[in-house]
């Protein structure tokens, strides 16, 4: 081995220790008074040095973080929200983890009901003056917050920024084993030493600069692997996904944030495709499609490692979606994905959905499960209530998106322990909406969408909740969409409630086109005889407590936050930005006189018929050296031309618009 060798290869140990050193040199140096500047022995003025950045202080949860004032690492307060309800899911799937191997988690602030604790301390007044020998060994072993578990978690946060999300973890789940918080920016796993040192632990967290698909790629061996890998990347985890669901244990969670809703909720469907496999559309239930894309998306990448998830929560809630699923190894589950997926037929005029799924399950004579393609589709060419065509968007995870027994578990702990986030109002309020969803109905309708659509007044929620529930159909609301109506009832039963209702509220027909959604499905008699008494059970438990359950934004500019930047470059001021972008895709107001010049170059055509009778007035030339019209002129820049108008016109035998004659 060379001596350049020897020295790479003892040095690279010695890299960590070298980084805490260096992170803890310049946590005191911080602390320190700043010294004169020393002219002497050729030593540099203090005022040659740029000023230092201003840092910030920010305390959330029961963690406390520095970071620079300026952009250079990102931080986004409006996700206190998203860290609270991951710190809450954590720890309950640590409590099922660990209680498998017989360890029990202390979490702060929680009662201690558990009643095996009480036999066993009574046994121990007994056995006090006995041997050691004859105390009994099955004492549960307990795991606090702080503590390292040697059979605890293994959390990996693949971009930590400033290491807040991962020091919570640390101060706040009990049962962890270690976190490592890795970061591909020098200065943001700088930033991560400091806090970590400031929080006292460097005993738990270890931050780590490397680039996190090269990270959970070198972790993909069995032992090698983590238990919980959390993913909140600025904008889209897809090129994260692969080496996530190779990198977590048979079993483990995954925690993934998407903030690309432009993309997952149908304005850009082909690039939706690109980066999760599948088209996204445009509707009112585009939100709980994002997250049914997402899982169909992370399914795949699952399967193509015999791998298959487990959704354990899913929540769309102000700019972004998470997922919280379990990863499991099995070739034969594998095979049942297939007919997990679905394709979505949507009618581009009434807006009525079906379902087509892309495998179908069945069960032969000898009770074994047999897996084929599925037959379809489930429409017609054209839509059968408004005849308008259908999009074609898909495939996305037709199965349940929550687990309603591992979210009641998350939903005690929040409520019983208040105090231990400051989000747990929201928390308790949006998990209580999902726990009433219907979990088998994918997607749903609106009431603004139903009412809008064969424009009639718009109903009382509980009016249409209880028609349904009066024609023998479920209904519930949704988490993702405050005027939802999640319902099992087909679209020909929902457009019958709907004709009943527009009985009861008239339409004026005369103002409806014939070929228009509206005026077709008014146009049908309906075979349901719908019953809007109000019905104890159509409002909702969440609803009737007055939960939290869709939270207003509570101060301007609530969303995202810009990207952090090399060197901390500041962000020009957002009011300033905004006016600046203001009707940017916008042509600008044309001015009186130039619109009037403009006009002044086309010939008037009543003018070289003779019957023009404005002369001078008329906006339109009477020389005849002005420019024929012709079809070259866009009609961009001159929306009134003849050629655009005049056909139409001499067809009805009227004026020209524009010319100045009524």
């Amino acid at each position: 081995m060379s001596f350049a060798r020897t020295v790479l290869w003892v040095s690279r140990p010695l890299r960590p220790a070298r980084s805490l050193c260096r992170a803890q040199y310049m946590e005191r140096k911080a602390q320190e008074p700043p010294s004169p500047p020393a002219m002497e022995n050729g030593a540099r003025s203090c005022e040659e040095h740029p000023p230092a950045a201003p840092v910030a202080t920010v305390t959330e949860g029961a963690a406390k973080i520095v970071f620079p004032s300026a952009n250079e690492v990102f931080y986004n307060p409006v996700q206190e929200f998203n860290r609270d309800l991951t710190c809450a899911v954590i720890t309950e799937f640590a409590r099922i983890h660990l209680g498998a191997k017989g360890i029990q988690i202390k979490v702060p602030g929680e009662k201690d009901l558990q009643k095996i604790a009480v036999d066993l301390s009574a046994q121990e007044e007994k056995t006090a003056g006995k041997n050691e020998s004859q105390v009994p060994r099955d004492q549960p072993r307990t795991a606090a917050v702080g503590e390292i578990c040697e059979e605890g978690l293994r959390i990996l946060e693949g971009l930590s920024a400033s290491g807040l999300r991962s020091i919570r973890f640390a101060l706040e789940i009990p049962g962890l084993q270690s976190v490592v918080a890795n970061d591909a920016s020098a200065r943001a796993v700088e930033l991560m030493h400091r806090n970590v040192a400031l929080n006292g632990v460097t005993h738990l967290v270890q931050p780590n600069q490397a680039d996190a698909r090269m990270l959970m790629y070198q972790h993909q061996k069995a032992p090698d692997r983590f238990d919980v890998i959390d993913l909140d990347p600025y904008g889209s985890p897809a090129p994260f996904l692969d080496a996530a669901v190779q990198a977590v244990s048979d079993g483990g969670l995954l925690c993934i944030t998407c903030t690309d809703m432009a993309v997952l909720a149908g304005n850009s469907g082909e690039t939706c495709y690109s980066k999760y496999g599948a088209m996204a559309l445009k509707s009112r239930a585009c939100h709980e499609m994002a997250l049914r894309i997402v899982l169909h998306s992370l399914d795949l990448h699952a399967n193509c490692y015999q791998r298959y998830i487990v959704p354990l929560l899913s929540i769309s809630a102000d700019f972004y979606v998470r997922v919280f699923v379990r990863v499991f190894t099995g070739q034969a589950k594998v095979k049942a994905s297939a007919s997990k997926q679905a394709l979505v037929f949507q009618c581009v005029g009434c807006g009525a959905f079906y379902l087509q799924r892309l495998g179908k399950a069945s069960e032969d004579s000898g009770g074994r499960i047999k897996f084929s393609a599925a037959c379809g589709p489930p429409v017609s060419p054209e839509c059968e209530h408004c005849g308008q065509r259908y999009q074609l968007g898909g495939p996305m995870w037709a199965e349940p998106i929550h687990d309603l027994d591992f979210v009641g578990r998350v939903l005690e702990a929040v409520t019983t322990n208040p105090g231990r986030f400051h989000t747990s109002l929201r928390i308790e309020g949006v998990l209580s909406v999902v726990t009433e969803e219907l979990p088998d109905v994918p997607l749903y309708y609106t009431l603004d969408q139903l009412s809008s659509t064969i424009h009639c007044n718009t109903p009382r929620l509980l009016q249409l909740r209880s028609a349904l529930l009066h024609a023998g159909f479920r209904v519930s609301l949704s988490h993702a969409c405050k005027n939802a109506v999640k319902t099992d009832a087909p679209p020909d039963a929902l457009w019958d409630i709907m004709r009943c209702w527009e009985k009861e509220c008239p339409v004026k027909r005369e103002r409806l086109s014939e070929s228009s959604p509206a005026f077709r499905i008014l146009a049908v008699e309906p075979r349901l005889k719908a019953n809007f008494n109000i019905r104890e059970d159509a409002n909702p438990s969440s609803r009737q407590r007055g939960l939290k359950r869709f939270q207003a934004n509570p101060e301007a500019n609530w969303g995202p936050r810009p990207r952090a930047r090399p060197g901390g470059k500041a962000t020009e001021d957002l009011a300033e930005r905004q006016r600046l972008l203001q009707n940017k895709r916008k042509e600008p107001a044309e001015d009186p006189a130039q619109r009037a010049a403009r006009l002044k170059t086309f010939p008037c055509k009543r003018f070289k018929e003779g019957t023009c009778q404005l002369g001078e007035q008329c906006c339109y030339s009477h020389s005849s050296a002005a420019p024929e019209a012709s079809d070259d002129i866009p009609s961009a820049d001159c929306p009134e031309t003849p050629t655009q108008i005049v056909p139409e016109a001499e067809a009805a035998g009227g004026r020209v618009p524009g010319s100045g004659v009524d």
